[in-house]
Protein backbone atom coordinates (compact mmCIF):
# COMPACT_ATOMS: atom_id res chain seq x y z
CA UNK A 1 0.00 0.00 0.00
CA UNK A 2 2.87 2.36 0.89
CA UNK A 3 4.51 1.71 -2.50
CA UNK A 4 1.24 2.47 -4.28
CA UNK A 5 0.93 5.78 -2.44
CA UNK A 6 4.56 6.64 -3.20
CA UNK A 7 4.19 6.02 -6.92
CA UNK A 8 0.87 7.86 -6.97
CA UNK A 9 2.45 10.92 -5.35
CA UNK A 10 5.50 10.63 -7.61
CA UNK A 11 3.29 10.49 -10.70
CA UNK A 12 1.41 13.60 -9.58
CA UNK A 13 4.66 15.49 -8.94
CA UNK A 14 6.16 14.50 -12.29
CA UNK A 15 2.87 15.32 -14.02
CA UNK A 16 2.78 18.79 -12.49
CA UNK A 17 6.42 19.35 -13.44
CA UNK A 18 5.68 18.29 -17.01
CA UNK A 19 2.71 20.64 -17.25
CA UNK A 20 4.74 23.52 -15.81
CA UNK A 21 7.64 23.01 -18.22
CA UNK A 22 5.37 22.77 -21.23
CA UNK A 23 2.84 25.44 -20.36
CA UNK A 24 4.84 27.86 -18.23
CA UNK A 25 4.37 30.61 -20.81
CA UNK A 26 0.63 30.39 -20.24
CA UNK A 27 0.74 31.68 -16.68
CA UNK A 28 -1.73 34.38 -15.63
CA UNK A 29 -1.01 37.93 -16.74
CA UNK A 30 -0.29 39.03 -13.16
CA UNK A 31 3.14 37.41 -13.50
CA UNK A 32 4.13 40.10 -16.00
CA UNK A 33 6.28 43.04 -14.95
CA UNK A 34 4.51 45.82 -13.11
CA UNK A 35 5.31 49.18 -14.67
CA UNK A 36 7.00 51.65 -12.33
CA UNK A 37 5.85 55.26 -12.45
CA UNK A 38 5.68 58.56 -10.61
CA UNK A 39 2.28 60.24 -10.27
CA UNK A 40 2.44 64.00 -10.71
CA UNK A 41 -1.29 64.66 -10.75
CA UNK A 42 -4.54 62.83 -10.11
CA UNK A 43 -8.11 63.98 -10.51
CA UNK A 44 -11.34 62.35 -9.33
CA UNK A 45 -14.03 62.96 -11.94
CA UNK A 46 -17.69 63.88 -11.35
CA UNK A 47 -20.44 61.27 -11.47
CA UNK A 48 -21.23 61.89 -15.16
CA UNK A 49 -17.70 60.75 -16.02
CA UNK A 50 -17.64 57.67 -13.82
CA UNK A 51 -17.50 55.60 -17.03
CA UNK A 52 -14.99 57.84 -18.79
CA UNK A 53 -14.01 56.04 -21.98
CA UNK A 54 -11.70 58.41 -23.82
CA UNK A 55 -9.61 61.54 -23.25
CA UNK A 56 -7.74 64.01 -25.43
CA UNK A 57 -5.21 66.69 -24.49
CA UNK A 58 -6.34 70.24 -25.34
CA UNK A 59 -3.95 72.56 -23.49
CA UNK A 60 -1.95 72.63 -20.28
CA UNK A 61 -5.06 73.14 -18.19
CA UNK A 62 -7.78 71.23 -20.02
CA UNK A 63 -8.58 67.77 -21.34
CA UNK A 64 -11.57 66.69 -23.39
CA UNK A 65 -13.35 63.53 -22.28
CA UNK A 66 -16.26 61.31 -23.26
CA UNK A 67 -18.16 58.56 -21.50
CA UNK A 68 -19.64 55.52 -23.17
CA UNK A 69 -23.36 56.23 -23.00
CA UNK A 70 -24.13 59.78 -24.15
CA UNK A 71 -23.03 61.83 -27.13
CA UNK A 72 -21.39 64.53 -25.02
CA UNK A 73 -17.84 65.89 -25.00
CA UNK A 74 -16.86 67.11 -21.54
CA UNK A 75 -14.19 69.80 -21.19
CA UNK A 76 -12.41 69.19 -17.90
CA UNK A 77 -10.31 71.91 -16.27
CA UNK A 78 -7.37 70.33 -14.45
CA UNK A 79 -6.68 73.50 -12.46
CA UNK A 80 -10.27 74.07 -11.34
CA UNK A 81 -10.82 70.31 -10.99
CA UNK A 82 -14.22 70.38 -12.63
CA UNK A 83 -16.11 70.12 -15.91
CA UNK A 84 -16.36 73.61 -17.39
CA UNK A 85 -18.28 72.79 -20.55
CA UNK A 86 -20.49 70.07 -22.00
CA UNK A 87 -20.85 69.77 -25.78
CA UNK A 88 -23.74 67.65 -27.06
CA UNK A 89 -23.05 66.11 -30.48
CA UNK A 90 -25.25 62.99 -30.52
CA UNK A 91 -27.79 60.83 -28.72
CA UNK A 92 -27.38 57.67 -26.69
CA UNK A 93 -24.71 55.29 -27.97
CA UNK A 94 -21.54 53.44 -27.08
CA UNK A 95 -18.85 56.10 -27.46
CA UNK A 96 -15.33 54.86 -26.82
CA UNK A 97 -12.56 56.85 -28.52
CA UNK A 98 -11.88 60.60 -28.64
CA UNK A 99 -9.38 62.87 -30.36
CA UNK A 100 -9.34 66.66 -30.66
CA UNK A 101 -7.27 69.16 -32.60
CA UNK A 102 -7.95 72.89 -32.60
CA UNK A 103 -11.53 73.32 -33.87
CA UNK A 104 -12.39 69.69 -34.61
CA UNK A 105 -13.21 66.61 -32.54
CA UNK A 106 -13.30 62.96 -33.60
CA UNK A 107 -15.28 60.23 -31.85
CA UNK A 108 -15.23 56.46 -32.31
CA UNK A 109 -18.15 54.18 -31.41
CA UNK A 110 -17.84 50.51 -30.55
CA UNK A 111 -19.45 49.50 -33.87
CA UNK A 112 -16.70 51.31 -35.79
CA UNK A 113 -18.66 54.46 -36.63
CA UNK A 114 -16.46 57.55 -36.76
CA UNK A 115 -18.04 60.94 -36.09
CA UNK A 116 -16.33 64.20 -36.99
CA UNK A 117 -17.51 67.33 -35.18
CA UNK A 118 -16.25 70.47 -36.91
CA UNK A 119 -16.04 73.63 -34.77
CA UNK A 120 -17.03 71.38 -31.89
CA UNK A 121 -16.96 74.14 -29.25
CA UNK A 122 -19.22 76.46 -31.25
CA UNK A 123 -23.00 76.56 -31.58
CA UNK A 124 -22.81 76.15 -35.36
CA UNK A 125 -20.81 72.92 -35.10
CA UNK A 126 -21.17 70.44 -37.97
CA UNK A 127 -21.57 66.74 -37.13
CA UNK A 128 -20.90 64.06 -39.75
CA UNK A 129 -20.74 60.31 -39.14
CA UNK A 130 -19.04 57.67 -41.29
CA UNK A 131 -19.52 53.91 -41.20
CA UNK A 132 -16.46 51.67 -41.54
CA UNK A 133 -15.82 47.99 -42.23
CA UNK A 134 -16.04 47.27 -38.51
CA UNK A 135 -19.06 46.32 -36.40
CA UNK A 136 -19.93 45.51 -32.79
CA UNK A 137 -18.13 42.14 -32.99
CA UNK A 138 -14.85 43.97 -33.47
CA UNK A 139 -15.63 46.12 -30.40
CA UNK A 140 -13.79 49.29 -31.39
CA UNK A 141 -12.43 51.48 -28.58
CA UNK A 142 -9.06 52.92 -29.64
CA UNK A 143 -8.67 56.16 -31.58
CA UNK A 144 -5.68 58.39 -32.30
CA UNK A 145 -5.33 61.42 -34.57
CA UNK A 146 -2.20 61.04 -36.70
CA UNK A 147 -1.74 64.64 -37.81
CA UNK A 148 1.37 64.23 -40.00
CA UNK A 149 -0.53 61.72 -42.18
CA UNK A 150 -3.91 63.48 -41.77
CA UNK A 151 -5.60 60.28 -40.65
CA UNK A 152 -7.22 58.60 -37.68
CA UNK A 153 -5.80 55.32 -36.37
CA UNK A 154 -8.04 52.59 -34.94
CA UNK A 155 -7.49 49.01 -33.76
CA UNK A 156 -10.08 46.37 -32.78
CA UNK A 157 -10.45 45.46 -29.15
CA UNK A 158 -11.69 41.97 -29.98
CA UNK A 159 -11.61 40.16 -33.31
CA UNK A 160 -9.95 41.71 -36.33
CA UNK A 161 -11.68 41.59 -39.70
CA UNK A 162 -9.54 38.79 -41.11
CA UNK A 163 -7.81 36.93 -38.27
CA UNK A 164 -7.89 36.15 -34.56
CA UNK A 165 -4.09 35.91 -34.52
CA UNK A 166 -3.42 39.48 -35.65
CA UNK A 167 -4.87 42.87 -34.82
CA UNK A 168 -4.27 45.59 -37.34
CA UNK A 169 -3.93 49.31 -36.78
CA UNK A 170 -6.10 50.76 -39.55
CA UNK A 171 -6.06 54.26 -40.99
CA UNK A 172 -9.15 56.36 -41.68
CA UNK A 173 -8.21 59.05 -44.21
CA UNK A 174 -9.29 62.59 -43.41
CA UNK A 175 -8.82 63.47 -47.07
CA UNK A 176 -11.05 60.76 -48.51
CA UNK A 177 -13.11 59.99 -45.37
CA UNK A 178 -12.79 56.25 -45.68
CA UNK A 179 -11.02 53.39 -43.95
CA UNK A 180 -8.05 51.73 -45.66
CA UNK A 181 -8.56 48.01 -46.23
CA UNK A 182 -4.98 47.08 -45.32
CA UNK A 183 -3.63 47.92 -41.85
CA UNK A 184 -0.66 50.26 -41.51
CA UNK A 185 0.80 47.84 -38.94
CA UNK A 186 -0.18 44.64 -37.14
CA UNK A 187 0.05 43.33 -33.60
CA UNK A 188 0.71 39.60 -33.43
CA UNK A 189 -1.36 38.04 -30.65
CA UNK A 190 1.32 35.36 -30.27
CA UNK A 191 4.17 37.84 -29.89
CA UNK A 192 6.67 36.87 -27.18
CA UNK A 193 6.07 40.22 -25.49
CA UNK A 194 2.51 39.04 -24.79
CA UNK A 195 3.50 35.64 -23.42
CA UNK A 196 2.43 36.48 -19.86
CA UNK A 197 -0.94 37.74 -21.06
CA UNK A 198 -2.05 34.61 -22.92
CA UNK A 199 -5.67 33.55 -22.72
CA UNK A 200 -7.53 30.50 -24.01
CA UNK A 201 -8.85 32.55 -26.92
CA UNK A 202 -5.86 34.07 -28.68
CA UNK A 203 -7.58 37.32 -29.67
CA UNK A 204 -8.00 38.07 -25.94
CA UNK A 205 -4.24 38.10 -25.30
CA UNK A 206 -4.35 41.86 -25.67
CA UNK A 207 -7.58 43.84 -26.00
CA UNK A 208 -6.78 47.51 -26.75
CA UNK A 209 -8.96 50.09 -25.04
CA UNK A 210 -7.03 53.09 -26.38
CA UNK A 211 -3.96 54.05 -28.37
CA UNK A 212 -1.60 57.04 -28.36
CA UNK A 213 1.71 57.97 -29.99
CA UNK A 214 4.45 59.61 -27.94
CA UNK A 215 5.10 63.03 -29.55
CA UNK A 216 8.88 62.78 -29.20
CA UNK A 217 9.90 59.12 -29.37
CA UNK A 218 7.03 58.19 -31.73
CA UNK A 219 6.57 55.01 -29.69
CA UNK A 220 3.05 53.60 -29.73
CA UNK A 221 1.30 53.13 -26.41
CA UNK A 222 -1.68 50.79 -26.12
CA UNK A 223 -3.87 50.34 -23.06
CA UNK A 224 -6.05 47.43 -22.08
CA UNK A 225 -8.87 48.10 -19.65
CA UNK A 226 -10.38 44.64 -19.14
CA UNK A 227 -7.26 43.32 -17.38
CA UNK A 228 -5.29 46.53 -16.88
CA UNK A 229 -2.07 46.57 -18.84
CA UNK A 230 0.12 48.75 -21.02
CA UNK A 231 1.89 47.73 -24.21
CA UNK A 232 4.67 49.82 -25.77
CA UNK A 233 5.64 49.39 -29.43
CA UNK A 234 8.35 51.12 -31.41
CA UNK A 235 7.48 53.58 -34.17
CA UNK A 236 7.32 50.72 -36.68
CA UNK A 237 4.78 48.80 -34.62
CA UNK A 238 7.15 46.22 -33.15
CA UNK A 239 6.15 45.29 -29.60
CA UNK A 240 8.88 46.18 -27.10
CA UNK A 241 7.43 45.60 -23.64
CA UNK A 242 4.15 44.69 -21.95
CA UNK A 243 3.32 45.69 -18.39
CA UNK A 244 0.45 44.92 -16.05
CA UNK A 245 -1.02 47.96 -14.30
CA UNK A 246 -2.01 48.35 -10.67
CA UNK A 247 -5.77 47.73 -10.48
CA UNK A 248 -6.07 49.91 -7.41
CA UNK A 249 -4.77 52.91 -9.33
CA UNK A 250 -6.20 51.98 -12.73
CA UNK A 251 -9.30 49.78 -12.15
CA UNK A 252 -10.29 49.97 -15.82
CA UNK A 253 -8.00 52.23 -17.89
CA UNK A 254 -9.88 53.28 -21.01
CA UNK A 255 -8.21 56.50 -22.18
CA UNK A 256 -4.66 57.64 -22.89
CA UNK A 257 -3.23 60.87 -24.27
CA UNK A 258 -0.01 62.88 -24.37
CA UNK A 259 0.73 66.57 -24.13
CA UNK A 260 3.04 67.93 -26.86
CA UNK A 261 5.90 67.72 -24.34
CA UNK A 262 5.31 64.01 -23.78
CA UNK A 263 3.42 64.20 -20.49
CA UNK A 264 1.28 61.08 -20.13
CA UNK A 265 -2.35 61.07 -18.97
CA UNK A 266 -4.40 57.91 -18.36
CA UNK A 267 -8.10 57.88 -17.53
CA UNK A 268 -9.80 55.01 -15.77
CA UNK A 269 -13.41 54.12 -15.21
CA UNK A 270 -14.60 53.70 -11.65
CA UNK A 271 -15.42 50.14 -10.56
CA UNK A 272 -18.29 49.31 -8.23
CA UNK A 273 -18.64 52.40 -6.02
CA UNK A 274 -15.45 54.01 -7.31
CA UNK A 275 -15.15 57.22 -9.32
CA UNK A 276 -13.62 57.86 -12.71
CA UNK A 277 -10.11 59.29 -12.59
CA UNK A 278 -7.46 60.98 -14.68
CA UNK A 279 -3.84 60.36 -13.69
CA UNK A 280 -0.81 62.29 -14.91
CA UNK A 281 2.28 60.13 -14.62
CA UNK A 282 5.85 59.59 -15.64
CA UNK A 283 6.87 56.04 -16.49
CA UNK A 284 10.15 54.89 -14.97
CA UNK A 285 11.27 52.57 -17.76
Amino acid sequence: MAKVKFWTIAAIVFGMAFLFMNFRDWVPYDSADKVAYEISGRWELPAELREVSGISWMDENTLAAIQDEDGIIFIYDLEKEKVIKEIIFGGAGDYEGLATEEDNAYVLESDGTITIIENFEEQDRKVTSYETNFNVKNNMESLWLDLPENQLLVIPKDRDINSDNMKGVYAFSLDEYKLAYKPVMQLNMNDQVLKHFREKKVYKNFRPSDIAIHPKTKEIYMLEGAKPKLLILDKNGVAKKGYSLNKKVFPQPEGITFSPDGELYISSEGKKDGVGTITKLKLLL
